[in-house]
This record gives structure tokens, sequence and C-alpha cells, in this order.
């Protein structure tokens, strides 16, 4: 019987009950420690260990499965079941027609969880639990069946329909206009001169914070996540004319969003991404650590990653990538426009919680989708086809901004001010001849001049190599004629020596 394989490893000492938790213990085992072997890997992350990529990090496991792991498809079977057969044999029916629908669908919605929790395929994310990630993507296809029946309807049926969720909805709501007096320091206000400030310190400057704190450790890239920062207040510059909350003092585009709260939440994220780069994702059981501090910390890490991938795009390295980066950007400012249009056109107010929950579901399936794309992106011949979270996310965009279209087209087809068609035609020419030279005009010139310095090198070569030949040339014949002349000096002599001592008197 074979032997496990043994950690060959660097330190000699056993790791306290302390280090035994995520974060906290060197990657290192005992040499010739027969009871501390090299952890098994999950199954399903067999291909991350055998082909770990370089911005990879390593991951220690155990490969402690308890029951919190193991899968639980009877026993959700068993309780669904006893559920529905309370429901139907010992519950009465009520007699109102729109309860009973309401609550069918909950109900069929909730089958479905049930169903995807426990057979959905698993994503790239494991902690702080599988299940709940597969929750999230059938939570997304939910959100995306709701969504297509919404564009289904008429304009009127759809906004009455909301009603159906909140009884204050279906009603036609103003916007806030954010803009008008845009100073600083109101000397004419006595009281507060600094009302205006003030004035727009309301609940979205923390969401703004949070918001870009968050979507930095989805993107995991500073230029990524400011050329969005920036580009969406262009694009509220651009559109204000459409929405009236895009409407804002200039000091509330440029300070409050872009360097206060968007450029204070991605340096924080920033900070977070080198801490969990820097981490050692070391995991083992619970019930394997001995102290309760060691338990502890160990439940806390729980809900850090398993590991971790350090995201490079590359942009400008080929054409794909820059193409991809490209998508990326434009589907998160579409899914950021989204979020004012779906609330202008199905008349739900800013404060409203089918708004926050819609930023709770991106949230979530946000970072599973990045993850998905960036895999899809980064190693193609692994992952043949796009991630199912990131396919969802990109259909819940795009019909999303289907819906706007349908539901209010007067408003998004207004006509844009001249000026900002000029900035925007001249920001798309820039980028298209940027493109352009780098992946064509600039290869082509490349392998040029790559062609051209061969090509001279060759003929360098070959004049080199004739030269060389006439050289060897010369030397072999100066050589023939030396031989020559040792040649017909011996034949003399050996003639003479040949000779009779007779014939040789006689010439003389």
């Amino acid at each position: 019987m074979t032997k496990p394989e043994r950690k060959s490893s660097v330190s000699a000492r056993r790791p306290s009950a302390d280090d035994q938790v995520n974060g906290t213990m060197d990657a290192v085992v005992p040499t010739g420690t027969p009871d501390l072997v090299k952890p098994k890997a999950p199954k399903h992350l067999s291909r991350e260990n055998s082909f770990r990529r370089t911005t990879e990090s390593e991951v220690f496991d155990d490969g402690t499965n308890t029951f919190f792991w193991r899968a639980h498809t009877l026993t959700v079977l068993f309780i669904l079941t006893c559920a529905l057969g309370y429901v139907t044999l010992l519950e009465e029916t009520p007699q109102d027609t729109a309860y009973n629908t309401k609550r069918g669908i909950v109900a069929s919605i909730l089958v479905f969880l049930c169903f995807g929790v426990t057979q959905a395929k698993d994503g790239p994310f494991s902690r702080p639990h599988p299940a709940y990630w597969r929750f999230w993507l059938c939570v997304s296809v939910v959100y995306e069946l709701f969504l297509i029946f919404i564009l289904f309807q008429t304009v009127h049926d759809g906004r009455q329909f909301m009603k159906y969720i909140d009884p204050r909805l279906g009603v036609p709501l103003p916007e806030r206009d954010y803009g008008g007096n845009c100073l600083i320091y109101d000397p004419g206000n006595q009281t507060d001169p600094y009302h205006n400030v003030w004035d727009k310190m309301d609940g979205f400057v923390p969401a703004h914070f949070i918001g870009w704190y968050i979507k930095t450790l989805m993107i995991r890239d500073w230029w990524m996540c400011m050329i969005i920062s920036v580009m969406f207040e262009f694009l509220e510059y651009s559109l204000e004319h459409q929405l009236p909350n895009f409407s804002e003092c200039w000091w509330d585009h440029w300070i409050m969003d872009v360097v206060v709260c968007n450029g204070l939440g991605i340096y924080c994220g920033m900070k977070t991404l080198e801490w969990l780069s820097m981490k050692t994702y070391q995991w083992q059981g619970l019930w394997n650590i001995p102290t309760y501090k060691g338990k502890i910390k160990r439940i806390a890490f729980q809900f850090t990653p398993y590991s971790w991938v350090k995201f490079e795009w590359k942009p400008a390295s080929n054409l794909r990538r820059w193409l991809a980066v490209c998508g990326i950007i434009f589907v998160f400012l579409l899914a950021e426009l989204n979020t004012f249009y779906l609330k202008f056109v199905l008349w739900m107010p800013p404060e409203h919680y089918l708004v926050l929950l819609r930023l709770v579901f991106f949230v979530n399936v946000g970072g599973v989708a990045m993850r998905e794309i960036y895999d899809f992106m980064d190693d193609p011949k692994f992952y043949k086809k796009l991630g199912q979270q990131a396919w969802m996310v990109a259909a819940i965009t795009v019909t999303e901004f289907l819906i706007v279209v349908k539901y209010d087209p007067h408003t998004i087809t207004l006509p844009i001010p001249f000026f900002v068609t000029q900035c925007w035609i001249l920001g798309i020419i820039l980028i298209l001849t940027w493109t352009l030279w780098r992946f064509f005009i600039r290869d082509i010139t490349l392998r040029y001049k790559e062609t051209r310095r061969r090509q001279q090198e060759g003929v360098g070569e070959r004049d080199k190599t004739q030269s060389n030949g006439s050289a060897s040339a010369a030397g072999r014949g100066k050589l023939n004629v030396l031989c020559y002349r040792g040649k017909t000096n011996r034949t003399a002599l050996s003639e003479q020596l040949l000779t009779p001592a007779w014939q040789v008197a006689l010439q003389e």
C-alpha cells in the first residue's frame, strides 16, 4: 500500500492553535512528520490547484467535509413536500382571488429557489457557502423573468402592475432637481452660508462610497474604476436634459462624487484588495482547531474568499482584450443608467425598497459575473463558454434598457445639445483612432520593421559567409601549392635514393 505523499516544507515547528485559521497560519508543514500529510483539494478546485495561474494565490486545505458542506437534497425535498402537503391537506384555501394569486406566485418562486440551491451548478465562489451563490443565480433568473413579463405589458398595465407589489406605486412622482443655486458659500444666507453643501448631504453620499468600494472589489483595477467613475459624470452632464436629477452643481459632480465619495471608496477598495492578495489562504476544519479563539477566527474568516485571483486586464495587449474591457465598461455604465431610468419610467421613488433591493442584487451577482468574465477572457482554452451568472447579468441589463425604451421613448429620444454631441463624437473618434493605431497600424509597422531587420541580418550573414568562403578558398590554394612543392621535393629525393651508385659516378 502506497503511503500518502507528505508535504516537504521549510519549517520544523508545529503551528499553534491560534495560527490554525485562515490568514494567520504559514503555508508550512514539518518535514518528516508522519501524521501531517498534504491536504487534499476539493474536487471542484482540482483545476486551480493543478494549473494555478501566476496571478492566483496558493491554497492549503485539509479537506474536512462536515455537515455544513454536505449535499442535503433529500432533506430539502422532504421539507418542501411536508410544507406543500400541509398547505394542501390541513389549510383552508381563502376565497380571495388576488391573495391566492400572489401566494401562488410566491410559492412557485420558492420551489424554484429550493431546486436551484440544491441542484444548480456551482460558480467560481465557495465562501461563505456555494449554496449562497446558487441562490443568487436563481434570484437572477426570477428577476429576468419578471423583467420579461413587464416588457410584454402595455405601459399603463406595467405601471399599474407595480401596485400588486406595493400599493403606493403606480403614481407619477416628480424628480428632485439637484441643480439650482451652486454657491458653496452663500453670503446671502446669514444663518447657514453653507446650506447648499448640507442640502446635498443625503443618503446617497454613503451609498456612493459603499457602492464604489464594492465595485472596486468586483473590478479589481484602479484604472477601470476611475474611468467608469469619470465617464458616468460625463453621462450625467450629457443626459441632464432628459432626467432632472442629473442636473447637479459642478462641485457636486467632481468634488463630492468623483473625488470624495467615489475616490475614497476606490482607495479603500484597493487597500482591501492589497490585503486580500497578500493574505495566506490556509483552511482547516472547525473541529480540528482546539481553542475557542481559533474557532471564532475561523468562523469570521469563513466570510472571506477561499482563494484570491489578481485581475490583470491588460487591455492594450491585444484587440480581443481591448474590446472585452470596452464592453465591460459599457455594460457597467448602462447598468448605472438603468438605475435612474427604471425608477423614472416605472414611477418608483428613489428611496423605495425595490430600488435598494435591486442594488443589493447587483452587489451579490456582480462579483461572480466579473470573475466569470475574467476567466473567460484570460483563459479561453479552459473556459470555453461565458459563465452562467455573467450571461444572466448581461441579459438583465439589456432587458432593463429595453423596458426603458418601450415605456418612455420620448424621454430617451430628446435631442442631445449640439456641443454635447460634438464632445461625444470627438471622444469616439479618438478611441477609434487609437484602436486603429495600436492594433493595426502600429502592429503592421512593427512587423515591417522586424521583417526589414531580419532581411538585413540575412544579407549580412550571406556576405559574411561569402567572405569566409573566399578566404577559405585562398587558404586552401596556398596549402595545395605548398603540398605540391613538398610532394615534388619528396619525389626527387626518392629518385635520388633509388639510383644505383655506378650511375651516379658515371653522371659525375
